[in-house]
């Protein structure tokens, strides 16, 4: 036998013995044998570099050192669920789901998938002709950190998968630190006269970002696979993708139930909130999921979550403590938002210290005084507020009197009739605000700019170099460089980001510009209805109420913005440095033609264009972005390796496809308009 094959039989002995142990829980051979397998394998490759094979069983043990975690974007994003927090809301949504099924395809009837909510960290494995190719943190849905080096070293996680598999796919599971393993972390850190750490859910997800992959290796974290994404995949339901993962060599707990009526889920929510506690790991709810795929295809998605998945938190955990202090921030619209401070205390397994007062009229509902003992929550297990006084001990304590001025400024607060909040109507002065704007202009979801983060602008106000968000395009090289912590490259990524953000679309530059009330959303609704900066503000009130999705708030909010002055000098400026406050810049009248009041479904991977960009030109071309396919379809833009059902759907509906030639001609073949 010759080195390469003895070191082909090792690797794929150690891989049918991890299997056994890690995944099927049945050794057939001691750690002692496997160990002595393992070393030689390691010795052969350490004679023979030239046979490295980056899945081999031995990157498990870990030792690769990374430094800086690379960005990537996940093929297909990663949603994060609606919340339900009682079995009424989980009624709600499974009548929802159901009205839109039997309108769909007539039936009367959905399967609905039970799975644990597994409290971890999310992770998105993405497989290349069976082979782990990489792992992506979830990020926020969109883009994630590069953490493969230290997920090679979950035991769980399949190098190279067994069975029939997908060509290109990826697999969604949550990373888990068992409560064992848990604890004797803790044990031994405390052995050593280190801080024991929290929770296991943090604790599992701040060991995917550390530098040393061999003390990720040592931590013995678990990977719990619950879902797939990809173009074209063989599956049908949701049963059938967990049976598949496990055939394939994951680890999948055998917790879930198939419930097709709404006794069955009932007794799946009961039996799970009395015998969590029982699991070897934590959870924090349970995930319910319209079983066929074909039916989660049909509900498609809002711009935040799957319309087909829900996730339900048990009833929120508390504990009382004594209420310290009140303090007050200030955000980037001027509202004031009353925090908690508490003596800390231990809450779902975190410590609690600060909890959300809301508005002043929660701190009166509750008649809080100050030193009161007063019960804590957990909403949903995440946000803590107090829910109540605790009655009985007849104290008689300082009332807590919500604040008249602002604590940044001084300036008099005032509150809009009809809203809860107060405001610090101080918008050019009040250092909060000021930073915020700036913060939220800069973001990732508006202007985007690459070199500049929160800390930055914090210390730029401080430094008194920018004041307003259009002085982000004075600044000057020579002025940055004398900074604390601004070398040559950093004022250079800086610059060039401010630079790049000219070139952002009307509707990213409408969200940055921070009117308040207006998200997302309604900036791109504003910006298509409108057309220009110029239109929107002289827009009336009658004009924006007629606009689906802006009511009297919005439209107040809107008219109130354009009528500062101050702002009236932003928008000037901000013109006259080259951004982007026209939607349609080109070709106008032939744009608005090409997709006028077409609903159009993308679907399928492509070549020249990612499905965001295609879908942005839909709507620049005067189109409506739709998830899923229904009679009100008018077109399919369809991909390579585009699932088939919605081809078969589009094609019983009588739907025109399109392809990416026949899309990229339908642009070019455009007259020119001059």
């Amino acid at each position: 036998m010759t080195e390469r094959e003895e070191i082909q039989q090792l690797r794929k002995e150690i891989q049918i013995h991890n299997h056994n142990y890690y995944i099927l829980d049945q050794p057939e051979i001691s750690d002692y044998e496997f160990d002595l397998i393992l070393k030689r394998l390691e010795e052969l490759e350490r004679l023979y570099p030239e046979l490295y094979d980056e899945h081999s069983p031995t990157v498990r043990v870990g030792g690769s050192v990374t430094k800086n975690f690379e960005h990537k974007n996940h093929p297909h994003r990663m949603f994060s669920l609606d919340n339900a927090y009682s079995y009424d809301e989980f009624v709600s949504w499974y009548d929802r789901c159901l009205k839109i099924i039997k309108e769909e395809t007539g039936r009367e009837h959905i399967e609905i998938s039970c799975e644990l909510k597994y409290d971890g960290a999310s992770i998105n494995l993405i497989y290349e002709n069976g082979k782990l190719s990489s792992a992506i943190t979830r990020g926020d849905g969109f883009q994630g950190d590069v953490v493969t080096s230290n997920i090679k070293t979950v035991r769980t996680v399949p190098l190279e998968l067994r069975a029939d598999f997908p060509a290109f796919f990826e697999i969604r599971g949550e990373v888990i630190l068992e409560k064992s393993e848990f604890e004797r972390i803790n044990s031994e850190r405390s052995r050593l006269g280190l801080s024991t750490y929290m929770n296991p859910r943090n604790t599992a997800s701040g060991s995917l970002k550390l530098q040393d992959s061999g003390e990720v290796a040592r931590r013995k974290l678990t990977c719990l696979p619950y879902a797939v994404a990809g173009e074209n995949l063989p599956f049908k339901t949701q049963l059938q993708v967990l049976e598949s993962l496990s055939v394939f060599g994951f680890k999948i707990p055998e917790h879930y139930k198939l419930c097709k009526g709404l006794d069955e889920v009932q007794d799946f929510i009961k039996h799970w909130a009395e015998r969590k506690n029982d699991l070897p790991f934590e959870i924090d709810g349970i995930v319910f999921k319209v079983n066929s795929l074909e039916d989660q295809e049909l509900l498609g998605a809002t711009s935040k979550s799957p319309r087909w998945a829900l996730a339900y938190k048990f009833e929120s955990e508390n504990a009382i403590t004594r209420l310290v202090d009140v303090v007050y921030q200030v955000g980037r619209t001027g509202a004031i938002t009353p925090v908690a401070q508490l003596e800390p205390v231990l809450l779902a397994g975190t410590i609690v210290k600060r909890a959300s007062l809301h508005n002043k009229d929660q701190i009166n509902k509750l008649g809080l005084c100050f030193n009161d003992r007063v019960y804590v929550e957990k909403g949903g297990e995440i946000i803590p507020k107090i829910v109540a006084v605790v009655s009985g001990e007849g104290n008689q304590n300082v009332r807590v009197n919500f604040i008249e001025n602002c604590p940044e400024c001084g300036t008099k607060l005032t509150r809009i009739e009809g809203e809860a909040q107060h405001y610090c109507p101080n918008t050019e002065y009040c250092p909060p605000q000021i930073k915020g704007r700036i913060q939220h202009f800069i973001s990732r979801n508006a202007m985007d700019i690459e070199g500049l983060g929160s800390e930055t602008v914090s210390q730029l106000v401080d430094e008194g170099l920018i004041n307003r968000i259009e002085d982000l395009y004075q600044l000057k090289a020579e002025e940055l460089l004398v900074l604390d912590r601004m070398a040559q490259k950093s004022v250079d990524n800086l610059l060039e980001g401010v630079l790049k953000s000219k070139d952002k679309p009307f509707e990213k530059v409408l969200f940055g510009i921070g009117i308040r009330h207006v998200g997302q959303t309604v900036a791109k609704t504003l910006a298509k209805q409108f057309e220009s900066i110029d239109q929107l503000s002289c827009a009336t009130y009658e004009e924006l109420v007629a606009i689906n999705e802006i009511g009297p708030r919005i439209a107040e909010s809107v008219l109130s913005f354009f009528a500062l002055e101050s702002n009236q000098i932003t928008v000037e400026r901000l013109k006259r440095e080259g951004l982007v406050f026209e939607i349609y810049q080109t070709n106008q009248s032939q744009r608005v033609q090409l997709f006028e009041g077409k609903n159009i479904v993308v679907s399928g991977v492509f070549n020249n264009y990612s499905r965001s960009e295609i879908k942005q030109l839909i709507e620049e071309f005067g189109g409506k972005n739709v998830s899923s396919i229904s009679a009100k379809t008018d077109m399919l833009i369809a991909g390579n390796q585009m699932g088939p059902a919605k081809k078969k759907k589009a094609e019983s509906l009588n739907i025109p496809i399109c392809s990416e030639i026949e899309f990229e001609n339908k642009l070019k073949n455009l007259p020119d308009v001059n």
